[in-house]
């Protein structure tokens, strides 16, 4: 009978604590609910969209290294070329196995990773592979604009393929003092390179060139990779590799007349990439366009295009239209809807991620309030938005803190842009111009006549002053 008691106690206790609670709408208002107005807008006259041509973006610090040639009819040409840094084996001193080395095979292996973009079924592609004119200086940040000089007199390897970048491989596993095995491995590209090649800058190397990994480096420069154009067939694409990329020479030693076979690993320490763009007719259009909203703008990976957006209207439209100058706007809710243009993503899908920022006083990329953790009104990554949604073909971003300091003049827009961004990251908002990424959007603007133009929806509540 206590129990019951008690029982009864803590129900009435927890209906007088609900029955005190207010609407969580009307949390942090602070407004007279019988002289408020709540409403909804659907705004598309107040937002301006221009494509520009995205920052530069250094690329010999990259986890995903893009290698391409992709004829992209509605934006154009794509290239993307890698400079290589070859190093000793562990990238360290060496000294050469003790015998007569004699060389079975050489492979370049460069390992897939995920964010292939273009024609993996009708494209064949061709790789070459030429020395570098030029030391691939380790200690140098290389952006995507430095153009390469390969010594494209010798070609030490070439290898033409089809795109099956999650395709697993068997390859010959080397086992010293054992019978050899056959393993299968992680999606790889092996490219047959010159014995020649490493006859001359290993086996031939001087004992203090071995001696010293930046000496080797210096004197072997370093490999330049890329696509053949005139061979490559079809409209190409975008590969990309990860780490771990080797140049494998398989051996065979003899030793006081013991045979065995071995394999020496020069690790390729680092890449980077070389990416240049040649757009349509079209787009270099909207690029000149700098005085009237497009109609259609343009997202394209790999330090291409991203939008200009900004909302010059919003503050007469919302204040001139919704209130009297002796009331106010609280927004609730702003979104900001954006869709491809219909039939743009056939058969290239969009981007699956875009990010929204803003620039600070001195220019540079900062986060928008609904997106910084700093800000107590941000509710997280997963909130605030940018990812594509297939089942109704739309990305959709979450702006209501960073409209309102616009309203209120707590902020300036000194520029506010939308761009690609890869998907590696899951706990905050990217807003650095990345190399990672491949794909593209061509997105829906202000075009009046289209039923799927950019939309900012806006829930907000006027309130008396």
């Amino acid at each position: 009978m206590k129990f019951f008691r008690l029982d009864l106690l803590t129900l009435l206790i927890s209906l007088f604590i609900l029955n005190s609670c207010k609407n969580q709408d009307a949390v942090g208002l602070g407004v007279n609910s019988s002289t408020q107005i709540n409403g909804t807008l659907v705004d598309t006259s107040t937002i301006i969209v221009n494509t520009v041509k995205d920052d530069s973006v250094i690329t010999s610090s990259a986890t995903k290294n893009p290698l391409a040639y992709f004829i992209d009819p509605a934006f154009g040409t794509t290239e993307a070329n890698l400079a290589a840094s070859l190093s000793l084996p562990g990238a360290a001193a060496y000294t050469l196995p003790s015998g007569t080395i004699s060389i079975d095979s050489t492979r370049l292996v460069l390992h897939y990773i995920d964010g292939f973009y273009g024609d993996s079924i009708a494209s064949t592609y061709k790789l070459n592979v030429y020395q570098l004119a030029e030391p691939f200086n380790e200690s140098i940040s290389y952006y995507n604009t430095k153009i390469w000089k390969p010594n494209l007199s010798s070609l030490l390897g070439s290898v033409t393929f089809k795109a099956r970048t999650h395709d697993s491989i068997k390859i010959t596993n080397i086992l010293a003092g054992k019978p050899d095995t056959i393993i299968k491995v992680a999606p790889q590209l092996r490219v047959p390179i010159s014995n020649s090649f490493i006859i001359s800058n290993l086996f031939n190397a001087s004992s203090a060139t071995l001696a010293s990994n930046k000496l080797f480096q210096n004197g072997v420069k370093g490999l330049y990779i890329t696509l053949d154009k005139n061979q490559t067939t079809g409209q190409g694409g975008t590969l990309m590799f990860g780490a771990g990329d080797t140049l494998s020479v398989y051996c065979k030693i003899v030793n006081n007349g013991v045979i065995d076979t071995t394999m020496i690993n020069l690790p390729i320490t680092k890449l980077a990439a070389s990416i240049a763009h040649t757009y349509t007719t079209t787009i270099n259009a909207e690029l000149a366009n700098t005085t009237t909203s497009g109609n259609v703008f343009y997202l394209q990976g790999l330090a291409g295009l991203r939008t200009k957006i900004s909302f010059p209207n919003l503050l007469a439209n919302l204040r001139g239209n919704l209130a009297k100058r002796d009331s106010d706007i609280i927004l609730n809710r702003a979104e900001l809807v954006i869709t491809p243009n219909p039939g743009s993503n056939v058969p290239y899908s969009p981007i699956p991620k875009i990010s929204m920022y803003k620039l600070d006083i001195a220019h540079q990329r900062t986060t928008l309030q609904d997106a910084s953790p700093s800000d107590p009104r941000s509710m997280g990554v997963g909130t605030f938005g940018g990812f594509y949604g297939s089942a109704k073909k739309e990305y959709h971003f979450i702006i209501t803190a960073y409209l309102q300091d616009l309203l209120l003049k707590k902020t300036v827009d000194y520029g506010t842009y939308l761009a690609p961004i890869d998907t590696t990251n899951k706990s905050s908002v990217d807003i650095v111009v990345t190399s990672q990424i491949a794909a593209r959007t061509a997105a829906v603007g202000t075009d009046k006549n289209s039923q799927y133009r950019i939309k900012l929806n806006i829930i907000y509540t006027k309130i008396a002053k």
